[in-house]
C-alpha cells in the first residue's frame, strides 16, 4: 500500500463490506470505519450502523438477498457492463492477470467482483485503463438498480461509499498522468 495515495486507503475497508457476514464482521467493520472521515466515512458509518441493528442471521439473509442468488444488484463490474459475453471474459482475464501481479487474493470471487476490484485499486498506482474508464459507469448502474429494487436497503450506503472511492481513484489516476 505504500505507493497508493492516502485518499484510496479506504478502498479495502469498503471492500470488506461486500464479504459474506460472519460472527466477527460487524466488530471488524466498526473498528475499520472508526478512522474514516469525509463522505466515505459518512456512508460507511451509515452502513455499519444499519447492519448493526440486525442479528447475524438477518444480516446474512440481507446479504444473500442483495448480492447473491437473485441479487437486487449485480456486484460484478464486467457483467453489469457487458453481460455474459466475450468482452467481459477478456476484461476479467486482463484484470485477473494484473491482480495476480500485485498480489490480490480473490477470496473465491471472480476478478470483476467489487471486493477484489476495490482492493486492487488500493494495491496498484496504475490500475488497468479499461477499469478506470468503465468502473464509474458500472457503479452508477448498480446504484440505480438497487435504488429501484429496494431504496431503503443498507447496501445503498456501501455502494455510495464505493462510488466515492471510485471517484477518488479516477481523479488520482488522472492527476498522476497515468494513461486512461
Amino acid at each position: 500500500m505504500g505507493s497508493t495515495p492516502t485518499t484510496l486507503r479506504s478502498a479495502p475497508v469498503v471492500a470488506t463490506g461486500y464479504r459474506y457476514p460472519t460472527p466477527t464482521s460487524h466488530e471488524t467493520l466498526t473498528r475499520a470505519v472508526a478512522d474514516l472521515d469525509g463522505q466515505i466515512g459518512k456512508h460507511m458509518h451509515q452502513f455499519v450502523g444499519a447492519v448493526g441493528q440486525l442479528d447475524l442471521g438477518e444480516w446474512e439473509e440481507l446479504h444473500t438477498r442483495t448480492l447473491d442468488l437473485s441479487p437486487l444488484f449485480i456486484p460484478y463490474v464486467g457483467y453489469v457492463l457487458w453481460g455474459e459475453n466475450y468482452r467481459r471474459g477478456e476484461f476479467m482475464a486482463d484484470l485477473k492477470r494484473d491482480m495476480q501481479r500485485v498480489g490480490i487474493d480473490l477470496h473465491g470471487e471472480l476478478p470483476d467482483h467489487l471486493d477484489p476490484v476495490l482492493r486492487y485499486l488500493d494495491a496498484t498506482p496504475s490500475p488497468l485503463p479499461d477499469l478506470m474508464a468503465d468502473l464509474p459507469k458500472a457503479i452508477g448502474i448498480m446504484r440505480t438498480t438497487l435504488k429501484k429494487a429496494e431504496s431503503v436497503n443498507p447496501y445503498r450506503h456501501l455502494l455510495a461509499a464505493t462510488a466515492d472511492v471510485v471517484e477518488q481513484a479516477v481523479k488520482s489516476h488522472t492527476e498522476t498522468g497515468a494513461p486512461r
